[in-house]
């Protein structure tokens, strides 16, 4: 049975119906090259299976524990794929990668896909909307920075080269008219810095909460600091993308609630992906959800922010078109 059958095993259809009749992808499979690059979409024998590249983010990020789940977990339930996961510098450098072929599926917020025009890149599409990031402003406890505008002049992480968390933050520092010494350091360098004293403040746009910064806060005590007045800047500047939002007290050890902007994530995919092998990704993370939240086995890990997926938020992608294969999906959902 080809993809194109799944759309008629019912509507939706049950994806374990699909696993027990070992449906083979055989119809212009996207196949890796020896190099490991995208090579495009042809004609291969019955049988050939999917081998799939997700981009994800650095060390100590949502996006490499969030990456890591979706790509084990389409793994296991979508018939004849395989789906591993690439590091890097997350949101920006996954659209950098997606477009120049070198992965299918990636991870990104919303501000850094969206242009100023409200467009997103060609070629690119959404399979769904994921989960909200939060942007953190982290300091140690006894820092002298108590308010956004104590960072001019400070030594401050803007995160990874092409991350999300650098391009939102650049932003706000811009409309601030703060000018910081900026540093770029993934999320992991970040909290081993900020606990040396090499820096004195670190941005992270991530989900909560985020290992990087849960583990700093279980060893040493830190601070978060408001940026209310940031998220009506960014809101009013750049409309849609941001809303405002808050930080829970249940999120960090010691940590009071903290009010912040928010962000939402998507799921990008290639526009040469067929429709019924993104129409089977798509269900397979609606589907199955809570083995994602949940660790199902010993090795697994939990991603709480997974607990936010669900098909009201998952449509919503702005003005980043849905894939047609992931729009067919919603709309059988609603029959």
């Amino acid at each position: 049975m080809k993809y194109a059958a799944l759309h008629r095993i019912g509507r939706p259809y049950h994806l374990g119906m699909v696993l027990n009749l070992e449906v083979r992808f055989s119809r212009r499979a996207v196949l890796l090259a020896a190099g490991g690059l995208l090579v495009g979409c042809s004609e291969q024998p019955e049988g050939d299976k999917v081998h799939l590249r997700l981009a994800t983010g650095p060390a100590g990020a949502v996006y490499r524990r969030i990456g890591g789940a979706l790509a084990e977990h389409i793994s296991e339930q979508v018939p004849g794929a395989t789906v591993t996961t690439v590091p890097s510098g997350a949101s920006t450098d996954n659209i950098r990668m997606l477009r120049a072929g070198e992965v299918h599926l990636g991870l990104t917020s919303l501000d850094a896909l969206i242009t100023t025009d409200g467009s997103a890149p060609e070629g690119l599409s959404a399979i769904c909307r994921l989960y909200d990031s939060h942007l953190h402003l982290v300091v140690m406890a006894g820092s002298a920075i108590d308010e956004f505008r104590d960072l001019e002049g400070k030594r401050v992480s803007l995160g990874a080269r092409d991350s999300g968390t650098e391009f939102t933050s650049l932003r706000v520092l811009k409309l601030g008219r703060v000018n910081a010494d900026g540093r770029y350091l993934s999320q992991a360098e970040s909290a081993a810095a900020l606990r040396g004293g090499e820096i004195d403040a670190m941005f992270s746009l991530t989900g909560v909460p985020t290992p990087a910064i849960t583990e700093l806060a279980q060893r040493h005590p830190i601070r978060l600091i408001p940026l209310d007045a940031q998220a009506d800047a960014l809101f009013t500047a750049y409309p849609g993308p941001y809303t405002p939002a808050m930080i829970p007290a249940t999120a960090y050890a010691g940590v009071p609630a903290t009010r912040t902007v928010a962000v939402p994530n998507v799921l990008l995919v290639r526009n040469d992906l067929p429709d019924d092998l993104v129409y089977a990704i798509t269900d397979t993370i609606f589907t199955h959800t809570g083995t994602i939240t949940s660790a199902s086995r010993d090795d697994a890990e939990a991603v709480p922010e997974a607990w936010q997926i669900n098909v009201r938020t998952g449509i919503s992608t702005a003005s980043v078109p849905l894939h047609p294969g992931a729009a067919a999906w919603f709309r059988d959902r609603k029959r």
